[in-house]
C-alpha cells in the first residue's frame, strides 16, 4: 500500500508540474528559476531535519556521493533537458525521455547485477511505444533539420545522466544513507552546481514578484522537488529502478488528463490508443509475475457455447490456448 501511494503520489505531481512550469518561462531565466526551485527545496529539507533531530552529519565519501548525485540528478539532467528543447517539442523531448525506463533496466544489470523479468521489457517497450502513439499527430507533423542530431544527443545525454542519477540514489540507500537528509543535501550542491552553470551561461540572476510566479515556483519547489523525489527516491529503494521509472512514462498521460480539463485538449483515437498501451505496459511491469501467472491460468479455460444449447457453455481445454 505504501509503494502505491509512493507511486500515485509521483506520478500525480510531476504529471502536473508542466502547467506550473509555463508560469516559470519570460522574465528569469530558465537557468536561474532552477536556481531558485533547489535551493528552496534543499533549505526545506535540511530545517526540517535540522528541527527533527534527524542526522545531518556525513563523512566525506558520503557526502561525494551526495553531491554527485546533485550533479546528475538536480543539475546536469535538467540543464541539458531545458537545452534539448531548443531544438525539439516538449512531445519529442518527452518520448526521448521515456527511454529512461530501457536505460535504467541496463544500468540496473550493470551497476548491481540484478536480474530483469522479461515481462518488464514488454512493458517497458509498451510504455514507450504508447508514449508515440499518444504524441503522434505532433511526431508525424516534425519536420526534420539540423538541430534535430544535435536536440537528440542532447535529449538522450539528459536521460542517461537522470538514470545514473538514478544508480547513485540507489547505491545510497544500499549503503544506508536516509533518503530525506541524502535528498536535501543533494539538492543543496545541485544548487551550487546551478548557479555555476548559470554564471556560466552569462544568465541574469533576477526575480519575477508576479504571484504566478512565486507560486509556481513555491509549487515545484515543495511538491514537485521535496515531495515528488522523496517519493521516487523512495520508490527507487522498494521496488528497483527498472519498476519504479516506469512512473516517467505516465507523467505525459496526466499532463494531457489536465490539459482537456483546463485548456480544451481534443481526444482523439491516438490519445485512447497511447493511454491503452501505456496502462498495459504499467500493469505488466507493476504486477507480480505469480499474479499474471494466475490470470493466465484463469484465462486459458475459455467459455465455448454448446451447439445443441446455446444457453450451456463447456470449457476449452486449456492446451488449445497455449502459446506455441
Amino acid at each position: 500500500m505504501q509503494n502505491i501511494f509512493l507511486y500515485a503520489t509521483t506520478v500525480l505531481i510531476w504529471g502536473s508540474t508542466w502547467f506550473a512550469i509555463e508560469f516559470q518561462l519570460g522574465e528569469v531565466p530558465v537557468e536561474v528559476s532552477l536556481v531558485y526551485r533547489f535551493a528552496l527545496a534543499a533549505a526545506i529539507i535540511l530545517v526540517i531535519s535540522k528541527l527533527s533531530g534527524l542526522n545531518l552529519k556525513f563523512n566525506v565519501k558520503q557526502h561525494f556521493f551526495m553531491a554527485l548525485l546533485g550533479l546528475l540528478n538536480f543539475s546536469m539532467n535538467y540543464v541539458t533537458l531545458y537545452h534539448a528543447q531548443a531544438y525539439f517539442t516538449s512531445a519529442m523531448t518527452s518520448i526521448g525521455f521515456s527511454m529512461l525506463l530501457l536505460i535504467n533496466i541496463v544500468n540496473t544489470r550493470i551497476f548491481f547485477g540484478k536480474k530483469i523479468e522479461t515481462k518488464t521489457y514488454f512493458g517497458a517497450a509498451l510504455g514507450i511505444f504508447g508514449i508515440v502513439v499518444l504524441f503522434w499527430p505532433e511526431v508525424s507533423q516534425f519536420e526534420s533539420n539540423s538541430g534535430v542530431l544535435t536536440g537528440a544527443i542532447l535529449v538522450l545525454s539528459g536521460t542517461l545522466i537522470a538514470s545514473l542519477g538514478n544508480m547513485v540514489s540507489v547505491r545510497n540507500s544500499n549503503n544506508d544513507l536516509p533518503v530525506f537528509q541524502t535528498s536535501g543535501w543533494g539538492m543543496l550542491y545541485g544548487t551550487i552546481f546551478l548557479t555555476i552553470a548559470a554564471m556560466l551561461n552569462g544568465a541574469t540572476f533576477t526575480i519575477s514578484y508576479e504571484p504566478s510566479y512565486l507560486i509556481s515556483l513555491g509549487y515545484l519547489s515543495i511538491f514537485g522537488t521535496v515531495i515528488a523525489f522523496y517519493s521516487y527516491f523512495m520508490l527507487l529503494k522498494n521496488i528497483g529502478p527498472e519498476r519504479a521509472s516506469y512512473s516517467i512514462v505516465l507523467f505525459p498521460v496526466v499532463a494531457v488528463i489536465l490539459s482537456s480539463l483546463y485548456e480544451g485538449f481534443e481526444w482523439n483515437i491516438f490519445t485512447i490508443g497511447g493511454f491503452l498501451f501505456v496502462a498495459s505496459g504499467n500493469l505488466l511491469v507493476l504486477t507480480p509475475l505469480h499474479k499474471l501467472t494466475l490470470l493466465w491460468e484463469k484465462c486459458k479455460c475459455l467459455p465455448k457455447k454448446s451447439a445443441k444449447n446455446p444457453s450451456e457453455s463447456t470449457c476449452i481445454p486449456s492446451k488449445q490456448f497455449e502459446p506455441s
